[in-house]
């Protein structure tokens, strides 16, 4: 990329990138630029966006795409002001080094240990997800038998090295890639009325059955809730950057073109859905808006096709969540914010024990689904329900602070730059705080966030007190070998 100055592309080795706690080994640097790339253009698709979207579109009608448009928006603003801070001064915390700088020791605490209790809930979620999908398959299976399997293949590869979580997801995402876009050209050419055996439907769909807003704002605002939560673990390129060979141009690239990909991904197939069917059509939420929608096409075994799509993303999910949350752990101990035993890296710069600890604790979480589902289990999706806007939050309070702090003192580091700052900076926060007054309005949603809103508050707390004693070195600093 042209226009990255020479003192840039170091930026990975002044930024401080964490240490093995044994006073040796860093990360590695193994990811490729290819790698690199497809986890910036398949993390944008989630399982969230082929499984929740239907309750989207229940909920909001055709307005679902003025819903994932705004809520596209935000995330958007929320990444370039990532993007702003990782590209100056890349580490495997990401935005927690980045709040523990800018704010305090605490907030990179907080916002740290947040993001890695979501990755590992988020993994026994989609673990129980792709058992769910192969138990259909082989009906004589038990489900914990795929969650042991997987977690097994996935653990293992993420212990390995870094490039075979590279590799992996380079094909998951791949895969994605190509399903949403035979979904995309299919749906459209249907739309024209060129598809064999459709006709044109025009606006039909988008105008009549209530018209666009068939549920009011109300339904919009539930749909713009769904949305919100769909764009969820986009922040992991950002982590995966400080591993690759030039982390700098790395991120840039994933910011830079995060607008189109989600304009394409998100916005795009949300319209195909409601233009070529009806928003209240049963098998929206029945069978998932894709399949319904191949379904209506004629696609032969269209639901066993998207079966194995959303069977993808989800082992794609899981496999960057346990990648993420392992190298956030890692992080948070090497500066002296977590167990000193999770700070060794093996010689191939891999930190083993953080891998094995946070893909256990996604394990555990499974059998919670299983033995305690509406108690133990539920406590902990309630707990992570809204941390992706606390995370979000404590982004942009970050990029507000830092970004005076290199204009003035390193210029030369803003290769990536939040547009129209701090104009948009402090419209990201207020559209941060819309969500979380629409979640109040929502029974459900309430309860997450006053959920989420107590966990923040105790990993605050532990936070303040942990600096107060003087437990935590100042952020960006090497701990003590232990």
């Amino acid at each position: 990329m042209n226009g990255i100055p020479p003192s840039a592309t170091t930026a990975r080795e002044r930024s401080g990138a964490e240490q093995g706690g044994d006073g040796g080994t860093p990360l590695s640097n193994g990811l490729k630029q290819r790698h690199l790339s497809m986890i910036a253009l398949g993390g944008v698709i989630g399982a969230g966006l082929f499984v929740g979207s239907g309750a989207g579109i229940a909920a909001a009608g055709p307005s679902i795409v003025l819903a994932y448009a705004v809520s596209g928006v935000l995330v958007m603003l929320v990444m370039r002001m990532l993007g702003e801070m990782a590209a100056a001064s890349p580490a495997s915390g990401s935005f927690s080094v980045h709040a523990g700088r800018s704010i305090g020791p605490w907030a990179g605490f907080t916002a740290g240990w947040l993001f890695t209790a979501l990755l590992c809930v988020a993994v026994s979620a989609e673990a129980v997800g792709a058992a769910g999908i192969m138990t259909q398959w082989f009906p004589g299976t038990e489900p914990w038998m795929w969650v042991l399997l997987f977690m097994a293949l996935l653990c293992g590869s993420n212990l390995a090295a870094v490039s075979n979580f590279g590799e992996f997801e380079f094909w998951f995402a791949a895969l994605k890639v190509l399903a949403i876009t035979v979904f995309l050209v299919l749906g459209l050419l249907a739309i024209f009325g060129v598809l064999p055996g459709t006709t044109a439907p025009g606006a039909t769909h988008l105008t009549g059955d209530g018209g666009f807003l068939p549920k009011g704002v109300d339904g919009l605002m539930v749909g713009l809730l769904a949305s919100v939560f769909a764009y969820g673990g986009m922040e992991t390129v950002t982590i995966a950057a400080a591993e690759s060979e030039d982390p700098v141009r790395g991120v840039a690239r994933a910011v830079r073109t995060a607008m189109w990909r989600i304009g394409l991904f998100y916005v795009g197939s949300m319209a195909v859905i409601v233009t070529l069917l009806p928003w209240n059509d049963p098998a929206i939420t029945k069978n998932g808006p894709y399949i319904a929608v191949l379904d209506h096409l004629g696609i032969p075994a269209a639901g066993q096709i998207m079966n194995v799509v959303i069977l993808v993303a989800l082992l794609s999910a899981m496999n960057a969540h346990i990648y993420g949350s392992s190298r956030m752990a890692f992080s948070l101990t090497s500066r002296g914010q977590g167990p000193a035993f999770l700070r060794k890296v093996s010689g191939g710069g891999v930190p083993r024990r953080a891998v094995v600890l946070c893909s256990g604790f996604g394990f555990l979480a499974v059998l919670f689904s299983f033995w305690w589902p509406t108690t133990v289990f539920q406590w902990l999706l309630n707990m992570v329900g809204a941390a992706v806007l606390v995370v979000w939050g404590f982004i942009a309070v970050a990029q507000l602070r830092l970004r005076r702090q290199l204009e003035r003192e390193a210029p030369e580091k803003l290769v990536v730059k939040m547009w129209a700052f701090p104009v948009l900076t402090w419209v990201s926060l207020a559209g941060i705080a819309a969500v979380l007054l629409m979640m109040l309005r929502d029974g459900d949603q309430r309860v997450q966030l006053l959920f989420t809103g107590g966990f923040t508050l105790v990993l605050a707390v532990i936070g303040l007190l942990r600096a107060k004693l003087g437990r935590a070195p100042a952020e960006g600093e090497r701990p003590a070998a232990g």
